[in-house]
């Protein structure tokens, strides 16, 4: 299940695969695969960092020194949607 920023159910998706690799390995295929409007890797990690180096980030791990670099360690999820639960309302 999936909720959005209210914790309100969204989706309903299964999970094809998950790996993890340094920031630094994040590829183009998964990048275009993430369906948002970046079209290079530079460009996503760009968009990424901006929001994983937030204030907002940084408090709501506590953290106020908190960044990322080449070695960071990020989780890349696959997944199929199979309900949107948006359009049953």
């Amino acid at each position: 299940m999936v909720i959005d920023s209210d914790d309100r159910p969204v989706a309903v998706i299964e999970v094809t695969g998950v790996r993890v690799v340094p920031l630094a390995q994040v590829d183009l295929a998964h990048v275009v695969d993430e369906g948002k409007p970046d079209t290079s890797v530079a460009a996503w990690r760009e968009s990424h960092e901006r929001f994983w180096n937030s204030e907002e980030m940084r408090e709501a791990l506590e953290d106020p020194d908190f960044t990322v670099d080449d070695t960071t360690p990020v989780v890349l999820e696959r997944f199929r949607l199979l309900t949107d639960l948006r359009l049953a309302e």
